[in-house]
């Protein structure tokens, strides 16, 4: 039987220590030495995030979804304020004059709901397990809100709303 001092075989695969006492900067040296390029960049933003003791935080993210809804939110809103001074401009002898009012006025309400639904949804700490289902019902109904605002707003422009000079005046 061999002791300590026979020699290792050609056979033999070298072990890498990675033991939670070694240091960190060997081990970064040891990850640079293996793998592609492609592997020793994610290895170190891996480390990078350990050093840091950042995760990914799911409340920033939430705040940060819920900012981008409200931002189309108002820009729809604007679009829909915008379609509504035009069919008021073109008065009651407009064909679907009553239609597109009360379609706008209805995109706009829900508008507005969704709005402040969204801005609950932002200030509620989505960490907080008790909260979960609470929220989970806010994002369904604002979701919700949203396909029914998009769906009016397809028959807003489906009944148009420009006078585009196409076609001849009715009045």
């Amino acid at each position: 039987m061999c002791t300590s001092s026979c020699a290792p075989t050609h056979n033999s695969a070298p072990t890498h220590n990675s033991a939670p006492s070694q240091n960190p900067n060997t081990q970064l040296e040891q990850q640079r030495d293996m793998g592609t390029e492609g592997e020793r960049i994610s290895m170190e933003v891996d480390n990078r995030r350990r050093e840091r003791g950042s995760a990914l935080n799911i409340n920033h993210y939430a705040t940060k979804k819920s900012l981008a809804e409200s931002m189309l939110d108002v820009a729809l809103f604007m679009a829909n304020t915008a379609q509504l001074k035009a069919v008021l401009e073109q008065g009651p002898s407009f064909t679907y004059y009553i239609t597109l009012i009360t379609l706008i006025s209805i995109s706009l309400a829900l508008q507005i709901v969704i709005g402040i639904l969204l801005i609950i949804i932002a200030r509620k700490n989505l960490n907080d397990v008790s909260k979960q289902p609470q929220l989970n019902v806010l994002n369904n109904a604002a979701t919700g809100l949203v396909f029914l605002t998009v769906l009016i707003n397809i028959f807003i422009t489906a009944f148009g709303v420009q006078k585009s000079g196409l076609y001849p005046s009715r009045g």
